[in-house]
Protein backbone atom coordinates (compact mmCIF):
# COMPACT_ATOMS: atom_id res chain seq x y z
CA UNK A 1 0.00 0.00 0.00
CA UNK A 2 0.97 3.43 -1.10
CA UNK A 3 0.53 4.95 2.57
CA UNK A 4 1.32 8.52 1.39
CA UNK A 5 -0.84 8.72 -1.06
CA UNK A 6 -3.69 7.50 1.16
CA UNK A 7 -3.01 9.82 3.91
CA UNK A 8 -3.23 12.80 1.71
CA UNK A 9 -6.12 11.65 0.24
CA UNK A 10 -7.74 10.76 3.52
CA UNK A 11 -6.64 14.73 4.68
CA UNK A 12 -8.64 16.36 1.91
CA UNK A 13 -11.89 14.70 3.24
CA UNK A 14 -11.11 15.27 6.59
CA UNK A 15 -10.63 19.26 5.83
CA UNK A 16 -14.16 19.08 4.03
CA UNK A 17 -15.18 17.99 7.77
CA UNK A 18 -13.46 20.77 8.82
CA UNK A 19 -14.88 23.41 6.47
CA UNK A 20 -18.15 22.58 7.44
CA UNK A 21 -17.54 22.41 11.15
CA UNK A 22 -16.20 25.95 10.80
CA UNK A 23 -19.39 27.09 9.25
CA UNK A 24 -20.67 25.88 12.69
CA UNK A 25 -18.41 27.60 14.62
CA UNK A 26 -19.66 31.04 12.35
CA UNK A 27 -23.07 29.63 13.35
CA UNK A 28 -22.40 29.54 16.81
CA UNK A 29 -21.02 32.94 17.03
CA UNK A 30 -23.95 34.12 14.99
CA UNK A 31 -26.31 33.11 17.60
CA UNK A 32 -24.62 34.92 20.66
CA UNK A 33 -21.97 32.39 21.45
CA UNK A 34 -24.05 29.82 22.02
CA UNK A 35 -23.27 26.60 24.29
CA UNK A 36 -21.49 24.35 21.18
CA UNK A 37 -18.99 27.74 20.73
CA UNK A 38 -15.86 25.68 22.87
CA UNK A 39 -16.78 22.18 21.31
CA UNK A 40 -16.87 23.06 17.69
CA UNK A 41 -13.43 25.41 17.72
CA UNK A 42 -11.99 22.00 19.88
CA UNK A 43 -13.53 19.89 16.84
CA UNK A 44 -12.68 21.99 14.02
CA UNK A 45 -8.94 22.81 15.26
CA UNK A 46 -8.79 18.49 16.24
CA UNK A 47 -9.92 18.39 12.67
CA UNK A 48 -7.91 20.66 10.83
CA UNK A 49 -4.89 19.60 12.08
CA UNK A 50 -5.24 15.92 11.02
CA UNK A 51 -6.51 16.68 7.86
CA UNK A 52 -3.66 19.35 6.89
CA UNK A 53 -0.76 16.76 8.16
CA UNK A 54 -0.33 14.87 5.24
CA UNK A 55 0.04 18.15 3.45
CA UNK A 56 2.85 19.54 5.16
CA UNK A 57 5.14 16.43 6.42
CA UNK A 58 3.87 14.04 3.53
CA UNK A 59 5.50 13.96 -0.09
CA UNK A 60 3.04 14.43 -2.86
CA UNK A 61 2.19 11.67 -5.21
CA UNK A 62 -0.20 11.08 -7.87
CA UNK A 63 -0.16 7.04 -7.86
CA UNK A 64 -2.43 4.98 -6.57
CA UNK A 65 -3.24 1.23 -6.67
CA UNK A 66 -6.56 -0.29 -6.54
CA UNK A 67 -5.97 -1.75 -3.04
CA UNK A 68 -4.68 2.30 -2.04
CA UNK A 69 -7.96 3.20 -3.14
CA UNK A 70 -10.60 0.98 -1.76
CA UNK A 71 -8.47 2.07 1.80
CA UNK A 72 -8.99 5.64 1.38
CA UNK A 73 -12.35 5.04 1.22
CA UNK A 74 -13.32 3.20 3.57
CA UNK A 75 -10.77 5.35 5.70
CA UNK A 76 -12.55 8.60 4.91
CA UNK A 77 -15.63 7.58 5.70
CA UNK A 78 -14.52 5.97 9.09
CA UNK A 79 -12.32 9.43 10.26
CA UNK A 80 -15.00 11.31 9.33
CA UNK A 81 -17.45 9.47 12.03
CA UNK A 82 -14.88 9.71 14.61
CA UNK A 83 -14.11 13.75 14.11
CA UNK A 84 -17.50 13.98 13.43
CA UNK A 85 -18.98 12.86 16.80
CA UNK A 86 -15.97 14.73 18.23
CA UNK A 87 -18.28 18.33 18.98
CA UNK A 88 -21.50 15.69 20.59
CA UNK A 89 -18.99 14.17 22.66
CA UNK A 90 -17.76 17.86 23.76
CA UNK A 91 -20.57 19.31 24.21
CA UNK A 92 -22.13 17.02 26.20
CA UNK A 93 -25.59 16.51 27.58
CA UNK A 94 -27.13 12.84 26.29
CA UNK A 95 -24.12 12.16 24.31
CA UNK A 96 -21.91 9.33 25.57
CA UNK A 97 -19.38 8.36 23.64
CA UNK A 98 -21.50 5.68 21.96
CA UNK A 99 -24.36 8.04 21.70
CA UNK A 100 -21.72 10.65 20.14
CA UNK A 101 -20.44 8.04 17.53
CA UNK A 102 -23.54 6.72 16.67
CA UNK A 103 -25.34 10.53 15.89
CA UNK A 104 -21.92 11.01 13.99
CA UNK A 105 -22.24 7.57 12.00
CA UNK A 106 -26.16 8.07 11.38
CA UNK A 107 -25.62 11.78 9.94
CA UNK A 108 -22.42 10.69 7.62
CA UNK A 109 -24.37 8.06 6.71
CA UNK A 110 -27.42 9.98 5.87
CA UNK A 111 -29.25 7.06 7.86
CA UNK A 112 -31.45 9.90 10.32
CA UNK A 113 -31.79 7.31 13.14
CA UNK A 114 -30.97 8.94 16.16
CA UNK A 115 -30.45 8.81 20.23
CA UNK A 116 -32.15 12.73 20.84
CA UNK A 117 -35.24 12.37 22.92
CA UNK A 118 -35.25 16.08 22.87
CA UNK A 119 -33.57 17.73 19.86
CA UNK A 120 -34.66 21.19 20.71
CA UNK A 121 -32.43 21.52 23.30
CA UNK A 122 -29.81 21.30 21.44
CA UNK A 123 -27.87 24.80 20.56
CA UNK A 124 -28.37 25.92 17.02
CA UNK A 125 -25.10 25.54 15.91
CA UNK A 126 -24.90 21.62 16.87
CA UNK A 127 -28.38 21.39 14.92
CA UNK A 128 -26.49 22.72 11.79
CA UNK A 129 -23.50 20.31 12.32
CA UNK A 130 -25.65 17.45 13.05
CA UNK A 131 -27.51 18.74 9.53
CA UNK A 132 -24.69 19.09 8.10
CA UNK A 133 -23.47 16.16 8.31
CA UNK A 134 -26.01 14.33 6.52
CA UNK A 135 -25.15 16.98 3.56
CA UNK A 136 -21.60 16.16 3.33
CA UNK A 137 -22.60 12.30 3.71
CA UNK A 138 -25.06 12.68 1.09
CA UNK A 139 -23.11 13.58 -1.90
CA UNK A 140 -20.15 11.58 -0.40
CA UNK A 141 -16.75 11.90 1.69
CA UNK A 142 -15.19 10.74 -1.24
CA UNK A 143 -17.35 12.62 -3.50
CA UNK A 144 -16.01 16.02 -1.77
CA UNK A 145 -12.94 14.65 -1.84
CA UNK A 146 -12.69 14.12 -5.63
CA UNK A 147 -14.10 17.67 -6.12
CA UNK A 148 -11.21 19.02 -4.91
CA UNK A 149 -8.42 16.33 -6.87
CA UNK A 150 -7.62 17.93 -10.04
CA UNK A 151 -9.58 16.02 -12.99
CA UNK A 152 -6.30 15.36 -14.68
CA UNK A 153 -5.03 13.19 -11.79
CA UNK A 154 -5.04 9.89 -12.66
CA UNK A 155 -6.18 9.31 -8.59
CA UNK A 156 -8.85 10.80 -9.64
CA UNK A 157 -10.38 8.60 -12.13
CA UNK A 158 -9.83 5.30 -9.98
CA UNK A 159 -11.68 7.00 -7.29
CA UNK A 160 -14.65 7.91 -9.25
CA UNK A 161 -14.54 4.37 -10.80
CA UNK A 162 -14.17 3.06 -7.04
CA UNK A 163 -16.91 5.04 -5.31
CA UNK A 164 -19.60 5.26 -7.80
CA UNK A 165 -21.19 1.44 -8.48
CA UNK A 166 -21.55 0.03 -11.87
CA UNK A 167 -25.43 0.36 -11.42
CA UNK A 168 -25.10 4.29 -10.82
CA UNK A 169 -22.74 5.16 -13.86
CA UNK A 170 -25.76 3.07 -16.43
CA UNK A 171 -27.64 6.85 -17.48
CA UNK A 172 -24.67 8.87 -17.33
CA UNK A 173 -23.33 8.92 -21.50
CA UNK A 174 -20.51 10.92 -20.59
CA UNK A 175 -16.63 10.92 -19.32
CA UNK A 176 -15.80 9.07 -16.60
CA UNK A 177 -14.54 11.92 -15.23
CA UNK A 178 -17.02 14.14 -15.55
CA UNK A 179 -19.64 11.87 -13.27
CA UNK A 180 -18.58 13.60 -10.61
CA UNK A 181 -19.01 17.05 -11.35
CA UNK A 182 -22.77 16.36 -12.61
CA UNK A 183 -23.65 14.66 -9.59
CA UNK A 184 -21.95 17.55 -7.32
CA UNK A 185 -24.62 20.01 -10.02
CA UNK A 186 -27.59 18.50 -9.38
CA UNK A 187 -27.04 17.90 -5.51
CA UNK A 188 -26.28 21.47 -5.04
CA UNK A 189 -29.05 22.68 -7.30
CA UNK A 190 -31.36 20.36 -5.61
CA UNK A 191 -30.25 22.15 -2.47
CA UNK A 192 -30.45 25.81 -3.23
CA UNK A 193 -33.81 25.24 -4.66
CA UNK A 194 -35.22 23.43 -1.52
CA UNK A 195 -34.01 26.44 0.81
CA UNK A 196 -35.33 28.96 -1.16
CA UNK A 197 -38.67 26.92 -1.16
CA UNK A 198 -38.55 26.21 2.50
CA UNK A 199 -37.77 30.10 3.09
CA UNK A 200 -40.55 31.14 0.79
CA UNK A 201 -43.12 28.84 2.78
CA UNK A 202 -42.50 30.51 6.16
CA UNK A 203 -38.99 28.42 7.28
CA UNK A 204 -36.42 30.02 9.42
CA UNK A 205 -33.19 30.26 7.72
CA UNK A 206 -31.69 27.98 10.18
CA UNK A 207 -34.33 25.40 9.63
CA UNK A 208 -34.58 26.04 6.19
CA UNK A 209 -30.96 24.98 5.96
CA UNK A 210 -30.95 22.83 8.25
CA UNK A 211 -34.25 20.89 6.36
CA UNK A 212 -32.57 21.26 2.89
CA UNK A 213 -29.37 19.32 3.83
CA UNK A 214 -31.90 16.92 5.04
CA UNK A 215 -33.75 15.95 2.28
CA UNK A 216 -31.52 16.31 -0.61
CA UNK A 217 -29.80 13.63 1.44
CA UNK A 218 -32.62 11.36 2.09
CA UNK A 219 -31.22 11.67 5.27
CA UNK A 220 -34.36 12.83 8.05
CA UNK A 221 -32.87 14.93 10.66
CA UNK A 222 -34.64 17.86 11.87
CA UNK A 223 -33.83 20.67 13.99
CA UNK A 224 -37.70 20.01 15.55
CA UNK A 225 -39.03 17.08 17.90
CA UNK A 226 -41.97 16.84 15.99
CA UNK A 227 -40.09 16.41 12.78
CA UNK A 228 -41.79 18.35 9.30
CA UNK A 229 -45.24 18.00 11.39
CA UNK A 230 -43.96 20.79 13.86
CA UNK A 231 -44.49 23.41 10.98
CA UNK A 232 -48.15 22.05 10.61
CA UNK A 233 -47.98 23.12 6.75
CA UNK A 234 -49.85 21.30 4.27
CA UNK A 235 -47.06 23.23 1.71
CA UNK A 236 -44.22 22.41 3.74
CA UNK A 237 -45.10 18.80 3.28
CA UNK A 238 -46.07 18.65 -0.36
CA UNK A 239 -42.60 20.45 -0.87
CA UNK A 240 -40.70 17.96 1.43
CA UNK A 241 -42.53 15.00 -1.01
CA UNK A 242 -41.52 16.51 -3.78
CA UNK A 243 -37.60 17.14 -2.89
CA UNK A 244 -37.64 13.45 -1.31
CA UNK A 245 -38.90 12.08 -4.76
CA UNK A 246 -36.09 14.56 -6.80
CA UNK A 247 -33.27 13.13 -4.53
CA UNK A 248 -33.94 9.13 -4.70
CA UNK A 249 -33.83 9.77 -8.83
CA UNK A 250 -30.65 8.83 -10.86
CA UNK A 251 -28.67 12.06 -10.63
CA UNK A 252 -28.26 11.25 -14.81
CA UNK A 253 -31.27 11.42 -15.69
CA UNK A 254 -32.22 14.74 -13.67
CA UNK A 255 -29.26 16.19 -15.44
CA UNK A 256 -29.86 14.91 -19.04
CA UNK A 257 -33.86 16.08 -18.24
CA UNK A 258 -32.10 19.56 -17.43
CA UNK A 259 -29.50 19.62 -20.29
CA UNK A 260 -31.90 18.06 -22.99
CA UNK A 261 -34.73 20.56 -21.92
CA UNK A 262 -36.92 17.11 -22.39
CA UNK A 263 -38.78 14.57 -19.85
CA UNK A 264 -37.88 12.00 -22.54
CA UNK A 265 -34.56 10.67 -20.18
CA UNK A 266 -37.58 10.62 -17.71
CA UNK A 267 -39.01 7.36 -19.71
CA UNK A 268 -36.74 4.56 -17.70
CA UNK A 269 -38.06 1.47 -16.58
CA UNK A 270 -36.78 1.91 -13.18
CA UNK A 271 -37.88 5.21 -12.54
CA UNK A 272 -41.14 3.84 -13.77
CA UNK A 273 -40.61 0.66 -11.30
CA UNK A 274 -39.30 3.13 -8.38
CA UNK A 275 -42.62 5.41 -8.62
CA UNK A 276 -44.84 2.75 -9.34
CA UNK A 277 -44.15 0.94 -5.96
CA UNK A 278 -44.38 4.33 -4.30
CA UNK A 279 -47.61 4.40 -5.69
CA UNK A 280 -49.21 1.17 -5.04
CA UNK A 281 -47.65 1.16 -1.37
CA UNK A 282 -49.58 4.03 -0.58
CA UNK A 283 -52.62 2.67 -1.27
CA UNK A 284 -52.67 -0.12 0.10
CA UNK A 285 -51.37 1.84 3.13
CA UNK A 286 -54.24 3.85 3.25
CA UNK A 287 -56.41 0.89 3.03
CA UNK A 288 -54.73 -0.29 6.07
CA UNK A 289 -55.34 2.91 8.05
CA UNK A 290 -58.76 4.13 7.04
CA UNK A 291 -60.91 1.15 7.03
CA UNK A 292 -58.69 -0.02 10.77
CA UNK A 293 -59.67 3.87 11.49
CA UNK A 294 -56.08 5.03 12.09
CA UNK A 295 -57.17 8.04 10.36
CA UNK A 296 -60.68 9.95 9.91
CA UNK A 297 -60.73 10.60 6.14
CA UNK A 298 -59.56 8.77 3.37
CA UNK A 299 -57.67 12.52 2.28
CA UNK A 300 -55.94 12.09 5.12
CA UNK A 301 -54.87 8.90 5.30
CA UNK A 302 -53.66 9.07 1.64
CA UNK A 303 -51.86 12.20 2.57
CA UNK A 304 -50.01 10.55 5.64
CA UNK A 305 -49.35 7.72 3.72
CA UNK A 306 -48.44 9.32 0.96
CA UNK A 307 -45.87 10.88 3.10
CA UNK A 308 -44.53 7.91 5.06
CA UNK A 309 -44.06 5.85 2.00
CA UNK A 310 -42.02 8.67 0.49
CA UNK A 311 -40.09 8.97 3.53
CA UNK A 312 -39.55 5.47 3.98
CA UNK A 313 -38.63 4.77 0.38
CA UNK A 314 -36.61 7.10 -0.66
CA UNK A 315 -34.55 6.47 3.19
CA UNK A 316 -35.80 10.23 4.65
CA UNK A 317 -36.55 9.76 8.24
CA UNK A 318 -38.85 12.94 8.28
CA UNK A 319 -42.70 12.55 9.94
CA UNK A 320 -45.62 14.23 10.00
CA UNK A 321 -47.56 11.01 11.95
CA UNK A 322 -45.95 9.16 15.22
CA UNK A 323 -46.18 5.75 13.26
CA UNK A 324 -46.12 3.55 16.60
CA UNK A 325 -50.22 4.60 16.55
CA UNK A 326 -50.41 2.33 13.52
CA UNK A 327 -51.26 -1.25 13.37
CA UNK A 328 -47.57 -3.74 13.07
CA UNK A 329 -49.25 -4.34 9.62
CA UNK A 330 -48.46 -0.86 8.29
CA UNK A 331 -45.38 -1.03 9.76
CA UNK A 332 -44.15 -3.93 7.62
CA UNK A 333 -45.38 -2.20 4.63
CA UNK A 334 -43.18 0.34 5.19
CA UNK A 335 -39.61 -2.12 5.99
CA UNK A 336 -41.04 -3.12 2.32
CA UNK A 337 -40.38 0.08 0.91
CA UNK A 338 -37.20 0.99 2.64
CA UNK A 339 -35.80 -2.27 1.33
CA UNK A 340 -36.56 -1.26 -2.19
CA UNK A 341 -35.46 2.13 -1.90
CA UNK A 342 -34.78 4.15 -4.39
CA UNK A 343 -32.74 4.57 -7.61
CA UNK A 344 -29.00 3.92 -7.93
CA UNK A 345 -26.91 7.36 -8.65
CA UNK A 346 -29.17 9.17 -6.08
CA UNK A 347 -28.79 9.75 -2.77
CA UNK A 348 -31.71 7.26 -1.70
CA UNK A 349 -30.87 4.17 0.63
CA UNK A 350 -32.14 0.27 0.45
CA UNK A 351 -30.94 -2.50 -2.06
CA UNK A 352 -32.02 0.20 -4.51
CA UNK A 353 -34.50 -0.65 -7.61
CA UNK A 354 -32.45 -1.40 -9.94
CA UNK A 355 -31.03 -3.98 -7.78
CA UNK A 356 -34.67 -5.20 -6.98
CA UNK A 357 -35.89 -4.72 -10.77
CA UNK A 358 -33.02 -7.00 -11.67
CA UNK A 359 -33.76 -9.67 -8.59
CA UNK A 360 -37.79 -9.70 -10.28
CA UNK A 361 -36.52 -10.07 -13.70
CA UNK A 362 -33.97 -13.13 -12.58
CA UNK A 363 -36.70 -14.86 -10.92
CA UNK A 364 -38.74 -14.59 -13.98
CA UNK A 365 -36.04 -15.79 -16.01
CA UNK A 366 -35.38 -19.18 -14.49
CA UNK A 367 -39.54 -19.29 -14.01
CA UNK A 368 -39.46 -19.52 -18.10
CA UNK A 369 -36.23 -21.64 -18.22
CA UNK A 370 -38.07 -24.41 -16.07
CA UNK A 371 -40.98 -24.31 -18.48
CA UNK A 372 -38.91 -23.73 -21.64
CA UNK A 373 -35.35 -25.01 -20.93
CA UNK A 374 -34.22 -24.41 -24.58
CA UNK A 375 -35.10 -20.69 -24.39
CA UNK A 376 -32.06 -18.46 -24.32
CA UNK A 377 -33.37 -14.63 -23.80
CA UNK A 378 -31.54 -12.84 -21.67
CA UNK A 379 -32.94 -9.97 -18.93
CA UNK A 380 -33.60 -6.63 -20.10
CA UNK A 381 -33.93 -3.55 -18.58
CA UNK A 382 -35.94 -1.02 -20.70
CA UNK A 383 -33.53 -1.62 -24.26
CA UNK A 384 -30.47 -2.73 -22.75
CA UNK A 385 -29.47 -6.23 -22.19
CA UNK A 386 -28.39 -7.18 -18.96
CA UNK A 387 -25.21 -9.66 -19.27
CA UNK A 388 -24.79 -12.36 -16.75
CA UNK A 389 -21.62 -10.95 -15.60
CA UNK A 390 -22.86 -7.99 -14.81
CA UNK A 391 -26.41 -9.32 -13.06
CA UNK A 392 -23.93 -11.70 -10.26
CA UNK A 393 -22.51 -9.05 -8.10
CA UNK A 394 -25.62 -7.16 -8.22
CA UNK A 395 -27.21 -10.53 -7.11
CA UNK A 396 -24.41 -11.31 -4.66
CA UNK A 397 -25.09 -8.40 -2.67
CA UNK A 398 -28.44 -9.01 -2.23
CA UNK A 399 -27.34 -12.93 -0.65
CA UNK A 400 -24.74 -10.44 1.45
CA UNK A 401 -27.49 -7.95 2.56
CA UNK A 402 -29.63 -10.46 3.92
CA UNK A 403 -26.98 -12.41 5.59
CA UNK A 404 -25.58 -9.39 7.23
CA UNK A 405 -29.52 -8.49 7.97
CA UNK A 406 -29.72 -11.64 9.76
CA UNK A 407 -26.69 -11.70 11.91
CA UNK A 408 -28.23 -7.85 12.86
CA UNK A 409 -30.93 -9.67 14.03
CA UNK A 410 -29.73 -12.14 15.83
CA UNK A 411 -26.74 -10.10 17.76
CA UNK A 412 -29.57 -7.73 18.60
CA UNK A 413 -31.69 -10.42 20.17
CA UNK A 414 -28.33 -12.06 22.31
CA UNK A 415 -28.30 -8.52 23.13
CA UNK A 416 -31.86 -8.24 24.97
CA UNK A 417 -33.72 -6.33 22.23
CA UNK A 418 -37.08 -7.41 21.68
CA UNK A 419 -38.01 -9.18 18.17
CA UNK A 420 -39.92 -6.65 16.50
CA UNK A 421 -37.63 -3.66 17.43
CA UNK A 422 -34.84 -6.35 16.49
CA UNK A 423 -35.94 -6.70 13.00
CA UNK A 424 -37.16 -3.83 12.48
CA UNK A 425 -33.96 -1.97 13.52
CA UNK A 426 -31.58 -3.79 11.65
CA UNK A 427 -33.87 -3.20 8.53
CA UNK A 428 -34.09 0.15 9.05
CA UNK A 429 -30.22 1.07 9.41
CA UNK A 430 -29.06 -1.37 7.07
CA UNK A 431 -31.34 -0.14 4.49
CA UNK A 432 -30.21 3.74 5.77
CA UNK A 433 -34.15 4.37 6.28
CA UNK A 434 -33.30 5.44 10.54
CA UNK A 435 -36.51 4.93 12.10
CA UNK A 436 -37.83 2.14 12.68
CA UNK A 437 -41.42 0.62 14.23
CA UNK A 438 -42.89 1.17 18.07
CA UNK A 439 -40.68 2.99 20.34
CA UNK A 440 -37.95 3.37 17.56
CA UNK A 441 -40.73 4.88 15.00
CA UNK A 442 -40.63 8.23 13.63
CA UNK A 443 -41.53 9.68 16.87
CA UNK A 444 -39.04 7.72 19.14
CA UNK A 445 -35.45 7.23 19.37
CA UNK A 446 -32.98 4.80 19.97
CA UNK A 447 -31.45 6.11 23.48
CA UNK A 448 -33.07 3.51 25.31
CA UNK A 449 -31.25 0.62 22.74
CA UNK A 450 -28.34 -1.32 24.63
CA UNK A 451 -24.70 0.52 24.24
CA UNK A 452 -23.56 -2.85 22.09
CA UNK A 453 -26.79 -2.60 19.76
CA UNK A 454 -25.84 0.75 18.86
CA UNK A 455 -22.64 0.03 18.19
CA UNK A 456 -24.07 -2.96 15.80
CA UNK A 457 -26.82 -0.85 13.96
CA UNK A 458 -23.73 1.84 13.76
CA UNK A 459 -22.25 -0.73 11.87
CA UNK A 460 -24.98 -1.55 9.85
CA UNK A 461 -25.31 2.29 8.81
CA UNK A 462 -21.79 1.92 7.56
CA UNK A 463 -22.43 -0.78 5.82
CA UNK A 464 -25.46 -0.09 4.09
CA UNK A 465 -24.32 3.69 2.76
CA UNK A 466 -20.90 2.06 1.54
CA UNK A 467 -22.35 -0.79 -0.42
CA UNK A 468 -20.82 -3.67 1.97
CA UNK A 469 -18.00 -4.60 -1.17
CA UNK A 470 -15.37 -2.01 -0.24
CA UNK A 471 -15.62 -3.26 3.41
CA UNK A 472 -14.73 -6.62 2.70
CA UNK A 473 -12.53 -5.32 -0.07
CA UNK A 474 -10.36 -3.44 2.96
CA UNK A 475 -10.75 -6.62 5.38
CA UNK A 476 -9.16 -8.86 2.40
CA UNK A 477 -6.49 -6.47 2.36
CA UNK A 478 -5.69 -6.17 6.02
CA UNK A 479 -5.62 -9.57 6.60
CA UNK A 480 -3.61 -10.52 3.63
CA UNK A 481 0.38 -11.39 4.02
CA UNK A 482 1.05 -9.18 1.26
CA UNK A 483 -1.14 -6.07 1.85
CA UNK A 484 1.71 -4.11 1.74
CA UNK A 485 2.91 -4.80 -1.71
CA UNK A 486 1.57 -2.91 -4.66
Amino acid sequence: MNVKAISRNVGYALLVDALFMFFSVLVSIGNGNDSALAALLISFTLTFTVGIFPFIFVRKTSAITLKDGYMVIVLSWLLSFVFGMLPYALWGGPFTLMNAWFESVSGFTTTGATILDDIESLPNSLLFWRSATHFIGGLGVVVFLLLIIPSSSPARLRLTNMELSSLSKDSYNVRVNKIVTIFAYVYLGLFAVAFLSYMLAGMSPLDAVNHAFSVCAAGGFSSKNLSIAAFDSRLIEGLTMIFMYLATIHFGLIYMSIATRSFRPLNNPVLKFYTGCLVSFTIVLAFILKPGGYEPTWGQALWHSAFQIMCIGSSTGFAIVDNAQWPLSAGVITLFIGIIGGMAGSTAGGLKSDRVLMLLKSIGRQIRLALHPSEVQGIRIGRNLIRDEDLMPQLLYVSLFTILLALSVFLSLLLGVNTHSSFAASISTLTNVGPALMELGTMGSFNSVPEAAKFIYSMNMFFGRIEIYPILAVLSILFSRNRFRR
